[in-house]
Parts: C-alpha cells; structure tokens; sequence
C-alpha cells in the first residue's frame, strides 16, 4: 500500500509538470525553461508555491504576489493525475508482487511488471497532455504521439522477451496495425470527420491494449466511439454542436482506452453472457 500511496503522489507531481507541458507546448516554448511564471505579473513562483494541490488552496487559487486568480484547472490536473496513478498501480502492481493477487494471464516478473507498469503510467500522462492539448486546440502533437510508439515497443516488447510472451507482443503489434487500419480508413472515407492526428494515436492505443488482450483492444476501441457518441448527441440536445460540428475525439479515444484497461474483461464477459454466448 505504500507503494500504491506514493504513486499516487508521485502522480500528483507529474500532473504538476503536465500544467507546463500542456500550456507551453502548443505554443512551440521550452517545457524546462525559463521557470513558472505568473502569467500577469510576471512573478517566478516560488518552490514552496508549487506544491501540487496544496499550494493552490493555501495561496487561494491567487498569486502571491499580484493576487491573480490562478485557474482551478491546474490543482484539478495535478488530482487527476494523481488519481490516474493510483488506478494504474492498484491494477498492474499486484500482478508481479509475491502476493496471491499474482495470478491469471496478467502475471509477469518483477522486472517485466515494472516495465509494464512504468508503460502504462507513461500512457497516463500523456493521455492527460493530449487531452488537454486536444481540447484546447483540436490538434493531437506529433511531438506526443510518434515518441509514444518508441515507448511502448521499448517497455512492452522488452518485458515480453524477459516472460517470454510472445503471444502479447504479437498482440500488441497486431492490435496497434488494426486500430490505426481502422481509424485510418474512417479518416480516408469521411475527411475532416477524423483527423490523422486520431489515426496516429489509434496505433499507440492499439499497441497498449494488444498487449493486455483481445477483450482489452476490442472494449477499449468500441467505448471510443460509444462515448464520443454520447458526447455528441448531448452537446446537439444543448443545442451547443450541429451535425457537422466537430468535437475533439482524442480524449474520447484515450478514455475509452482505460476503460478497456480497467474493465475490459468484465465488460466483454458480461456482454457475452447477455448474448447468450457464454
């Protein structure tokens, strides 16, 4: 559990640097300098007001030293990605400690596990910055995405070769093909409707739930598309998107992504044994 806590602080830090990245790198500026900044004073924040969470309710979300308001926004990215940690290592630690929750298919090594896990806090982050990114500016950074594949091929493929599962890495090459086949082939026969920034990601996406398993890729690239669905027909029922309106589906897809991760079994399972073929 302590390891479990601290991942989850661990996490909130991260969500810190993440503010940065989000702010700076659309804007084509250095994520590591000059240092954080008052955007209205000019002000450096100071170290000790740049605590995650802690330092926005102390200083009232408000500089210091001009009494701006600082947007809500960042303590609630630094929650959230704290958060995001959590889940992920409540979900992948337990499958290669000594413990009896180290059973079933997702059982690795101690060094494979790390390696998973380090991937999937990996994907984490940047599924936060894309977001974001995505939500701010409808564009989804080559600068993210095509890195990402050299990280999980990296992280993912060596904790393979150190278990020996072949079969994962298979799956994960042949998962992150057919996701970006398939976005590919929307954003070919519907332009505009899907960017090829959503194709790129889709292979990233793809090579992660590979890995997991069949349930995980197929849960997590059809909740995508049912979420973003809803999301649409709500935004038309507000009367705040047309038809032909567009909507950012990055974070539609990097959502539907972790619902796979977390829930893809269960939810496949389930909808199997409603069908009756289970």
């Amino acid at each position: 559990m302590v390891v479990v806590a601290f991942a989850a602080v661990f996490g909130s830090v991260i969500g810190s640097f993440l503010n940065v990245v989000v702010y700076r790198l659309p804007a084509r500026r250095s994520i590591v300098s000059p240092p954080s900044a008052c955007p209205n004073c000019g002000s450096h924040v100071r170290g000790y007001d740049n605590i995650p969470i802690l330092s926005w309710l102390v200083l009232r979300g408000k500089c210091r030293d001009c009494a701006a308001p600082i947007s809500v926004r960042y303590p609630l990215v630094e929650l959230g990605t704290g958060l995001l940690f959590l889940a992920v290592a409540l979900v992948f630690i337990p499958t290669f400690i000594p413990t009896a929750a180290a059973t079933g298919p997702l059982k690795y090594s101690a060094v494979a596990g790390s390696l998973v896990l380090l991937a999937f806090l990996y994907l984490a982050a940047i599924s936060v910055v894309l977001s974001l990114i995505d939500l701010d500016t409808h564009t989804l950074p080559n600068r993210v995405v095509l890195p990402s594949y050299l990280v999980a091929v990296a992280l993912l493929g060596t904790a393979s070769v150190i278990d020996g599962r072949w079969s994962s890495l298979a799956s994960a090459a042949i998962g992150g093909a057919a996701l970006f086949l398939l976005y590919g082939i929307l954003a070919v026969v519907r332009p505009g409707g899907m960017g090829f920034g959503d194709v790129k990601l889709a292979g990233v996406l793809g090579l992660f739930l590979g890995f997991l398993g069949w349930e995980h890729l197929i849960v997590g690239g059809f909740a995508a598309f049912i979420l973003g669905g809803i999301y649409g027909v709500i935004q038309l029922a507000r009367h705040r998107a047309t038809r032909t309106s567009g909507i950012p589906f990055g974070p539609w897809m990097l959502l539907g992504a972790w619902v796979g991760v977390f829930a893809g079994p269960v939810i496949a399972g389930g909808y199997l044994a409603m069908v009756g073929l289970l």
